[in-house]
C-alpha cells in the first residue's frame, strides 16, 4: 500500500500529526463561534483499496453474535441489578481507560506518557472490548486522520452514515490490512514486543477467554454460595450477559459514534479542512471523546475539550493520574488555538 500519493495544489497538507516527533499542527486554523448543527454537505466514493465483494465474516459474525448475546440480557431470568452495575461501570473502566485513554489518547496520539506497566495494563482493558489489537487500532486511526474525509479515509461518514459507524468493518480494505501500513502508521507501537506479540498469535483471544471467566466465575460462586447451583448458574450468566456482551456492544457503538456522527452533526470551534465536528451527545456518552473538532484542530492535546462546557472525563482522568506521579509529560491544549 501506498498512503503518500501525489496531491493537488489546492490540496491541504498531508502529515503523520499523531506520531510522538510530528508538529502539534501546520494546518492554517480559525477560531469561530459556534455553528448550528447541520449534515455534511458532500458525498464521498469507497476507498479505491475497498472489496466490496469479500465480506470480512470474522467481523461480520463476532460483530452478530455480540449483539444477540447483549440482547439476552432482555430475558428476565438474565436480569440482575449487579449486572447492570457492572455493565455501567464497565463502560468507565473499559470503554474510557482502554480504549479513549490508552489506545486512543496515549498509543495513538501520545499525548501524555506513563509507565510500562501501567500503559501495558490500560491496553488489556482495550483489549477487552473487541477493537482489534492496539497496533491495528493505531494504524487505522492515523490513517483517518492523514486523510480524514477524503477518499482513503477508511470510515468517513460522507460516504455513508452506515459506512462510517459499522460498514467499513464489515469488508476488505486492502490499504488497512497492508504490512506497509502498520510499518507506516505504527511502527513506534510495535517495537514494544509487548504488542507485537498481539500480532503474531491469537493471545488477544486468550484475553478475553479469561474475561468471560472472571465475570462468570465469581457469580456463580457466590450465587451458589446462597442458593442452589442452578442459582449460581443464572447469576454468572448475568454478570457474564451484562459485564461483557452488554458493555461491549455499547462500547462499540460509542466508539462508532465518533467515528460517525461526529463527523456530519454538530458545530465547529475551528476550521479544519475537513468535516470533523463537536458533538455534546456523543461527547457525553463517550466521556470526552465527541469534542472531535477541537481534537483534529489539536490532534496531540491530551484535553479535548477547549471551552468550559465541553467536559471530558477522559481527560480529568489522565490529570488524576498526573498528580498521582502516574502520568507524565501530558500535552495541554495549544494556548495559540484556544486564545484566539
Amino acid at each position: 500500500m501506498a498512503t503518500g500519493s501525489k496531491q493537488s495544489s489546492g490540496a491541504r497538507p498531508k502529515a503523520i500529526v499523531s506520531l510522538p516527533s510530528a508538529p502539534r499542527t501546520r494546518s492554517r486554523l480559525v477560531r469561530r463561534e459556534p455553528e448550528p448543527p447541520r449534515p455534511a454537505s458532500r458525498r464521498l466514493p469507497l476507498p479505491s483499496s475497498v472489496n466490496r465483494g469479500r465480506i470480512l465474516w470474522p467481523y461480520v459474525i463476532s460483530i452478530g453474535l455480540y449483539h444477540l448475546l447483549a440482547l439476552s440480557a432482555l430475558v428476565p431470568w438474565l436480569f440482575s441489578w449487579s449486572g447492570v452495575v457492572l455493565a455501567v461501570a464497565g463502560l468507565y473502566v473499559f470503554g474510557t481507560l482502554g480504549i479513549n485513554l490508552c489506545y486512543h489518547r496515549l498509543l495513538t496520539h501520545r499525548g501524555f506518557n506513563c509507565p510500562p506497566w501501567l500503559e501495558h495494563a490500560l491496553a488489556l482493558l482495550g483489549i477487552c472490548c473487541l477493537q482489534d489489537t492496539p497496533a491495528r487500532w493505531v494504524a487505522v486511526h492515523r490513517l483517518h486522520h492523514q486523510h480524514s474525509d477524503e477518499e482513503p479515509d477508511p470510515h468517513s461518514p460522507l460516504v455513508t452514515f452506515l459506512w462510517g459507524h459499522i460498514g467499513w468493518l464489515m469488508v476488505e480494505n486492502r490499504q488497512v490490512n497492508s504490512v506497509l501500513t502498520y510499518d507506516r502508521y505504527a511502527r513506534d507501537v510495535l517495537k514494544d514486543p509487548f504488542y507485537f506479540a498481539f500480532e503474531r498469535n491469537l493471545l488477544w483471544v486468550w484475553v478475553n477467554l479469561v474475561q468471560w471467566l472472571a465475570f462468570f466465575l465469581p457469580g456463580l460462586a457466590i450465587g451458589w454460595s446462597q442458593g442452589t447451583s442452578a442459582d449460581g448458574v443464572r447469576f454468572g450468566l448475568s454478570l457474564l450477559v451484562w459485564g461483557v456482551f452488554v458493555r461491549t456492544v455499547a462500547v462499540w457503538h460509542i466508539t462508532w459514534s465518533v467515528n460517525s456522527a461526529t463527523h456530519i452533526w454538530g458545530y465547529r470551534n475551528y476550521e479544519t479542512g475537513e468535516n470533523s465536528r463537536n458533538n455534546w451527545l456523543v461527547a457525553l456518552i463517550s466521556n470526552g471523546e465527541g469534542w472531535h473538532n477541537n481534537h483534529h484542530a489539536d490532534q496531540r492535546s491530551a484535553a479535548h475539550g477547549h471551552r468550559w462546557w465541553e467536559f471530558d472525563v477522559t481527560y480529568l482522568t489522565i490529570c488524576l493520574l498526573e498528580k498521582l506521579g502516574l502520568a507524565s509529560d501530558v500535552v495541554r491544549p495549544n494556548q495559540k488555538l484556544t486564545e484566539t
